[in-house]
C-alpha cells in the first residue's frame, strides 16, 4: 500500500465533504451509500474513481449492523442524496451499499431497501472490509473494520477475501465504558469519546476495550498466514489505536488518515452497474 496516496485520495474526499464541494466530471457516476452506526455517507465517485460528492450526517438508526429505524434511515438517505444532487445537477438513480460481513438474508434486503426507498437502484452490495480494501490498494494481509457496534475483519490472499468474520464489539462499546468511568449518560460519553483535545485522557480508560478487539481479530487470523494488519473505521480514530493492536497482534499495524471514510469510498468504487 502507498501510504501517502492513499492518504492524499482520502483527503480530496474529506475536503469535498467539509467544503460541500463538487468536482467537475463527464460520463456517469459510481455511488455508494454507507449506513455506520455512528454515520451515514454518501460518496460520488467517477468512472475512474475520483471523488466527485459526498455528503455525510451522524445518525444513530443502526446498531450492530441492524436497522433500528427504518423510516429515519430513509428519510436521512434520501435528505444526502438530494443535497448532493442539487449540486451535481444531476440525479442519482443507482448505488451500491455494505454490510458487515457474514449478514444475510433479511438484514441484507433491509439496506437495500432504505436505498431503494431513496429512489435508487442497488447494483451491488459488498461486505465493509472487502469496501475498504479497495481503497487501500490491497492484496495481502486483513482489514479489521472498527465501526460503531460491530468489528469486521477480512483476510485477502493474492488479492481475494479468503475469511470473513463480524463481531459484536465497536465503539459503542467504548462509549458505555466511559459512561460508567464517568458515571454519564451514553450521549455524554459518545461525545467525549469524539474530543479529540481530551484524547490522551480517555485512551487509558477505553484501552482494555482496544486490546479485547485485537484479542479477537487475533483469534480470527489464527492458522493464516498473516503479516499487516491495516485498520479503518471511525472507531479506530485514536492516535495510539494502531500502537496498542500492533504490540497485542505482534504484527505491523497500518491505519490511513481519517479511517472513517475508507469505507464509503470502498463501497462507491464497487458500484457495478
Amino acid at each position: 500500500m502507498d501510504m501517502l496516496k492513499v492518504n492524499n485520495y482520502i483527503k480530496s474526499f474529506k475536503h469535498l465533504i467539509q467544503e460541500n464541494a463538487v468536482n467537475s466530471f463527464t460520463g456517469e457516476l459510481k455511488v455508494g451509500v454507507d449506513l455506520g452506526t455512528a454515520n451515514i455517507v454518501i460518496s460520488v465517485l467517477d468512472k475512474e474513481n475520483n471523488p466527485i460528492a459526498a455528503a455525510s450526517t451522524g445518525a444513530s438508526v443502526v446498531r450492530d449492523g441492524l436497522v433500528l429505524d427504518y423510516v429515519g434511515a430513509v428519510e436521512i438517505v434520501k435528505k444526502l442524496k438530494e443535497d448532493i444532487e442539487e449540486r451535481l445537477g444531476k440525479k442519482l438513480t443507482y448505488t451500491a451499499a455494505a454490510v458487515p460481513p457474514g449478514t444475510i438474508g433479511g438484514n441484507r434486503r433491509i439496506i437495500a431497501n432504505i436505498c431503494e426507498s431513496a429512489y435508487m437502484e442497488v447494483v451491488n452490495i459488498i461486505d465493509e472490509p472487502s469496501a475498504a480494501a479497495s481503497v487501500l490498494h490491497i492484496d495481502e494481509g486483513a482489514v479489521v473494520d472498527v465501526g460503531g457496534g460491530t468489528t469486521g475483519i477480512s483476510i485477502l490472499k493474492d488479492g481475494k477475501v479468503i475469511y470473513t468474520a463480524d463481531e459484536p464489539t465497536g465503539g459503542t462499546h467504548m462509549s458505555l465504558v466511559l459512561a460508567g468511568y464517568y458515571k454519564i449518560s451514553f450521549e455524554e460519553a459518545e461525545k467525549l469519546k469524539r474530543d479529540n483535545k481530551r484524547e490522551q485522557e480517555v485512551f487509558p480508560i477505553i484501552k482494555p476495550v482496544v486490546e479485547r478487539m485485537a484479542s479477537i481479530v487475533k483469534n480470527h487470523i489464527s492458522g493464516y498466514e498473516v503479516n499487516k494488519i491495516y485498520l479503518v473505521g471511525g472507531a479506530c480514530s485514536f492516535n495510539d489505536f494502531e500502537k496498542t493492536f500492533e504490540r497485542e497482534l505482534g504484527i505491523a499495524t497500518l491505519k490511513p488518515v481519517d479511517p472513517l471514510l475508507v469505507t464509503p469510498l470502498g463501497i462507491a468504487m464497487n458500484c457495478c452497474k
